[in-house]
């Protein structure tokens, strides 16, 4: 196969034109001024963090969600097929630990932080819980969409 000689250039085009929206989208966003992304994204994964990184799309800004039910919506969506091909025992009940931490572990691997908004997962109490940026970007994160009160975080 040989490439054309203006498909270089068509790239590089293509590549300035969704480099200069995603960073205008998340100038908007971190201006208050946007609430979630229009843009195609293509993540790479197994269809397990897949459904899960579709699951986080669903969140809605200014709301957070547990990994219980963030695992219960997924076993919903894939089904017990889904599960045991990821590594969890059948036997297990829909939303148990294994499945708790699988949604954990995909929602850790989550390659569009921020844009895929795994930062609204939470523990079941409410809790923050993990976030590969760090706890302290999660919580403001989630204090600039109005998911958490900054009052309850200030010494």
């Amino acid at each position: 196969m040989q490439l054309r000689a203006d498909a270089h250039d068509s790239l590089s085009v293509a590549a300035r034109k969704a480099s200069a929206a995603l960073a205008r989208q998340l100038g908007e966003y971190f201006a208050g001024q946007r609430r979630s992304f229009d843009m195609a994204l293509a993540p790479q994964g197994t269809a397990f963090q897949l459904a899960v990184w579709d699951e986080l799309l669903r969140i809605a800004c200014g709301t957070t969600l547990s990994y219980s039910e963030l695992a219960r919506r997924v076993d919903l969506r894939l089904g017990p097929t889904a599960a045991a091909a990821a590594g969890l025992v059948a036997a297990e009940q829909p939303g148990g630990s294994l499945r708790i931490r699988a949604v954990g572990r995909a929602n850790a691997l989550n390659p569009l932080a921020i844009i895929v908004p795994c930062h609204r997962v939470v523990g079941s109490r409410g809790e923050l819980t993990g976030y590969a940026g760090g706890l302290w970007r999660k919580r403001a994160l989630l204090e600039m969409e109005g998911a958490l009160p900054a009052q309850l975080f200030q010494s």
